[in-house]
């Protein structure tokens, strides 16, 4: 008890010293919480390994505007030389109406259809941005929850990690 005291020099009734078990325990439970995003996606992980199943949103489909069929092809072959991609679809012209500059603008457009790893979105909208004519460019994507699993293990295999 006299460590205790040497601790804790208050008189008994205004003692609030906490057990070192109350601490390590709120130490424990914080961490745990803290560290439960990174602990779910090991323990995806682990399972899409053993199973063979896919883990939703791994892949993604990225969608670039461009202004004509050739900065498309241009912009198409920049990302597969990067390899940012498995595969890029270059889709036909198609109409636009938008506004820019508070005006209503219409325009034809190219669109391209990019597949790849969700890893590499911000490497890819980085790099088409640095690349691309327009002053701000279409870069969106979307994560591809389910899909044939020989061809996104094929997007797994051609798209080098991180």
């Amino acid at each position: 008890m006299e460590w205790l005291s040497q601790r804790c020099p208050l008189p008994p009734a205004a003692q609030s010293c906490s057990r070192p078990g109350r601490t390590t325990l709120l130490l424990v439970v914080t961490l745990s919480l803290l560290m439960y995003p990174v602990l779910r996606s090991l323990a995806l992980q682990l399972h899409s390994a053993i199973t063979g199943s896919y883990i939703s949103g791994t892949h993604s489909v990225a969608f670039i505007n461009c202004l004509n069929e050739q900065i498309a092809k241009d912009i198409a072959r920049a990302i597969m030389d990067k390899k940012l991609a498995a595969c890029v679809n270059i889709l036909p012209k198609s109409s636009a109406l938008y506004f820019w500059k508070g005006e209503l603008e219409e325009s034809t457009e190219i669109l391209l259809l990019v597949k790849t790893r969700t890893s590499k979105i911000g490497e890819l909208s980085n790099y088409v941005r640095s690349i691309h004519p327009f002053e701000i460019p279409e870069i969106i994507s979307l994560p591809i929850d389910q899909g044939n699993p020989l061809y996104l293990k094929w997007i797994e295999e051609s798209v080098p990690r991180d």
